[in-house]
This record gives C-alpha cells, structure tokens and sequence, in this order.
C-alpha cells in the first residue's frame, strides 16, 4: 500500500495484520490525493482508513503547527473515538491532535489550539463556534473528512457543514464516509467534491453477515418482563439496549437496576452532562458496565469490541438507524447478536427495517411464549351480535 517502515511498525505494534476491505479501497486512493466517496456500513475499520493516510502525509516540521486535516463527526462520543484512534497510530510526541465539541469548557481547547494542533477532530457546531471566534486558523488545511455524513445531516447539521466547508481552502483534499447516499449526500459531495472516486463497500448487504437478526411481537405492556426473560437466557458478554426517547431510556434503567437482577447497568443519552457521558463510555469500554441503555447518541460509529448483543428494546423511527444500531456488534468480522421488539402496530416498520438491510429478520423461540401469555392475559371480546336487517320501504 506505498505505507511508511514507521506506519507498518505501528500497525503491526497495535495488532493490524491486514486491511479491511474498506481500508484497502480507501488509503491507496487517499494516498494518490483523490476525493473519495466511500460507502461502508459501520464496523468496518472506516477511522483507519482516513486516519492512516492524513498521518502519513502530515508535515511535521512545524513547531506551532496550524490544523492541516479537519474531521467532522456528528457526535462527541464519535469525535472522541476518533481522537484516540488518531493517538493510537500516530507518535503522540510528534502529532498533536485536538478533539473540538460542546458539554466542554470552550476556554480549555481554546489552550490547546494555540499551543498548536496538526489534526482537529469536532462536531460541526463547536467546530462553527471556533471558527467565528477565530480561535481555529483553516489556512494550511489541506484533508477534510465527513465522517457518518448521512447521520450528520439527519440531525440537521448540512447548514453548518456547508458553512464549514466554503470557508476552508479551495485547494483541499476531501473524504465523505457514509453508510447510505441519499439524494442530499449525492448534492453536497457534487458541490465541494472534485471529481471523487466512488466506492460501495455495502452492496450486498448492508448489515454484516456476522450478525444473527431475531425479533419478537411484543405488547408494550410485556417488554419489560420479556427483557428481563432474554438477557436471563442469552447471558451477553456485553449488550446495548436501544430505547427511543431519552425519557424512556432513564426509565428502562432505573427499573433494571432497582430490580437487581443484573450487575454493571448503566445508562447514556443527551440529558446526562458531558463529564457522566465520558465516565459511562469508560465505564462500559473498560467493562464496568456490562448492560447499556441507551439512545441512537450511541447507535453511530462507537467501537466497543466485546458487545455481543443488541437490543431494540424500541425499534428506530428510521429504518437506516437500525443498520447503525446493529452494527454496534459483530465489529471486524465477530459474531454478534441482535434481538428487535416490535409491537403489534410496527408492523409496516418491520417491514421498512427488512427492506433496507434486504433481509428478513428470524423470529425468536421466545414467541411462543409471548403468544400463549397474551392469549390468557388479553381480555376476549364477546361474539359480535348478529345486525337486524330491515325491510326497505316501498
């Protein structure tokens, strides 16, 4: 792949022995200076894919360097992950990288920026706040990266990533990630892309055939206890369970650890303070934590290798987050484990999620149980009385 000794040291250090299909698309076209678009679904090794060519080409000569490749990630647990992904691979003495987002005291990377910064990695709206503070200088970019570009513009960050993007150096490299190519991801790469090479790395499928895929018909009422059923029979090394709502997901938690039945419940979603969400993301890294409730705050891009299990405790409004949610396991060619409940009114949202990943999802064993549960505890309506029919008048 045309890789530095240096590089092929690191990577063989951290334990890479070969490229991904994505990364053995992406780097040698990075490294040659093409725009790329790559189509991948997570899971797939996309961070070292950019991360490999930007260091490679860094010019390290500067003392106080000015950013010369800017990532943008549509949430901080990502931007984070991709900051230690760039420390991993790189020589931490010689590399600087500085991770820009909110929840965090501005005053602190505002530092870090000025004792210089050779790759800043951020949310579109911190990255914004910088900008128009002139506390970041885009002048010496060179590498912009869209990383999970389709998520980005769901939660409404396309006017802030244009903003972005018009204001750095027309001379620039830039790489889009995304697991799907809507009609705007098509738009946005035709106006600030030249001329991208154009990879698809999900034709087949777009969940990894890693993952085995089940679901039950489940009234709102019996989750819980059905739940509690399923993490009793599969015993996960280490399981996400999806909820839909920030409300719902802090529920669902405090009832799973007051009833006590499992240890290393922990919680994530948009409510908690930036320092809670670090320490449960450490937590739940490290171990600590073995079952995590969470939102869709998770459901893009983190990388936790030992998560066995996925749980749709409420299955996503949008079929494409389901393919994110389940590509939090069977990461790099493990095999994972995902379980859906659908209530008996999602059904045409089963259908959405089948057609999306172009699969059909198993039903589990534990139907049956759920069928003969509700057909005691469901109230049986009485026989419809027969309608009087009239005569009509002549």
């Amino acid at each position: 792949m045309g890789l530095s000794k240096k590089m092929l040291e690191t990577l063989d250090r951290i334990g890479y022995e070969k490229p991904s299909p994505v990364q053995a698309g992406v780097v040698p076209l990075a490294m040659q200076e093409f725009d790329v678009i790559g189509q991948a679904r997570t899971g797939t090794g996309k961070t070292a894919a950019f991360a490999i060519p930007i260091l490679e080409q860094l010019d390290l000569s500067v003392k106080k360097a000015k950013p010369q490749a800017l990532i943008l990630t549509p949430t901080r647990e990502l931007a984070v992950q991709v900051e230690n992904e760039f420390k991993r691979l790189s020589d931490r003495d010689r590399v600087s990288c500085v991770c820009l987002y909110g929840g965090r005291p501005i005053r602190g990377q505002i530092n870090q920026l000025e004792r210089g910064a050779h790759v800043v990695v951020g949310t579109p709206g911190r990255v914004i706040d910088h900008l128009n503070r002139g506390t970041l200088n885009i002048d010496q970019l060179w590498f912009v990266v869209l990383d999970e570009a389709d998520r980005m513009l769901d939660i409404g960050f396309r006017p802030d990533i244009e903003r972005i993007l018009k204001r750095c150096p027309t001379e620039r490299q830039t790489l889009l990630l995304s697991a799907t190519l809507p009609d705007p991801i098509r738009r946005l790469a035709r106006r600030y892309m030249y001329r991208p090479k154009v990879i698809n790395f999900s034709k087949d499928s777009v969940a990894a055939k890693t993952i085995e895929q089940f679901f039950m018909t489940v009234p709102g009422t019996m989750k819980y206890d059905i739940l509690v059923k399923l993490l009793q029979r599969e015993e996960p090394e280490q399981a996400i369970i999806f909820c839909r709502t920030k409300l719902g997901t802090e529920r669902l938690y405090r009832k799973l650890f007051k009833a006590n039945l499992f240890e290393g419940v922990g919680t994530l979603h948009g409510d908690m303070t930036q320092s809670a969400r670090d320490r449960m993301m450490r937590n739940f890294r490290s171990g600590g934590v073995k079952f995590l409730v969470a939102t869709d705050v998770v459901g893009r891009g983190i990388d936790i290798t030992n998560v066995s299990h996925i749980i749709n405790f409420d299955i996503p409004e949008l079929s494409e987050d389901y393919v994110h949610r389940v590509g939090r396991t069977g990461r790099m060619g493990k095999q994972g484990v995902a379980f859906s409940f659908v209530t008996p009114e999602q059904g045409s949202e089963l259908s959405k999620i089948e057609q999306t990943i172009n699969n059909q999802l198993l039903p589990d064993p534990l139907q049956e149980e759920i069928d003969e549960i509700r057909e005691k505890t469901e109230p049986k309506l009485p026989p419809a009385k027969p309608k009087k029919r009239y005569r009509r008048a002549l």
